[in-house]
């Protein structure tokens, strides 16, 4: 690990030094939103942009880096929020909804996913790392999978369908922009029975059948 600066306190391990990077550029959001860029939270940390960038090639990575960090409790509040809801395709579009409504009130997160703006969670939203954060959104709702028989592939088509859903929301919102009972509205006749649809196809499978 490089420890040239650090404004003479080396970081421990790689883990630190990604934490004091992101601390940095939670500061600068905080003061100034994201009209910062690498070189600014380099200076921030006390060391050269070469650093920053060994870690985070661009400030859009470190960006979203940034969002990333604060998505389990975001997720956390999301799923205390559906908390009361059973039925899997009731879950899935108060779930997309609210977090539409939320984006543009979380300061981390709503830099990357605010409705109108692509960015790198759009050009991403069935990478690795965005499915993982579907799959753990679906597992924090009180919804049984196993007895609506959506299981693994299952599972992991029904995020990549929200994924794409929420991504095509994010990106135009609609003229005008679906918002409210209106959105929901909206969701539910045209995305619930998609997965109402899906779920008792599952359900109905033979055991052991793809």
């Amino acid at each position: 690990m490089r420890t040239h600066g650090w404004s003479g306190a080396k970081p421990a391990d790689d883990e630190e030094a990604i934490a004091r990077i992101l601390a940095a550029a939670k500061r600068r959001i905080d003061r100034q939103g994201k009209e910062f860029g690498v070189s600014d939270v380099a200076k921030d940390v006390g060391v050269t942009r070469q650093t920053v960038y060994r870690y985070f090639p661009s400030t859009e990575a470190l960006l979203f880096a940034t969002s990333v960090s604060e998505v389990g409790p975001f997720l956390d509040a999301l799923a205390e929020h559906v908390r009361g809801i059973h039925d899997p395709a009731d879950a899935v579009v108060e779930g997309l909804a609210h977090t539409l409504e939320r984006l543009p009130h979380e300061k981390y997160l709503g830099l990357l996913l605010t409705p109108g703006k692509a960015s790198a969670f759009s050009a991403g939203v069935t990478s690795d790392m965005a499915m993982s954060f579907g799959r753990s959104l679906l597992e924090r709702f009180n919804v049984d999978w196993s007895t609506v028989g959506m299981v693994d592939d299952d599972l992991d088509g029904l995020v990549e369908f929200m994924l794409r859903m929420f991504q095509s929301l994010i990106i135009d919102p609609g003229r005008p922009p679906h918002e409210g009972e209106e959105l929901r509205a909206f969701l539910h006749r045209w995305v619930a029975p998609a997965i109402s649809e899906a779920a008792a196809g599952t359900a109905q499978r033979p055991a052991g059948g793809r």
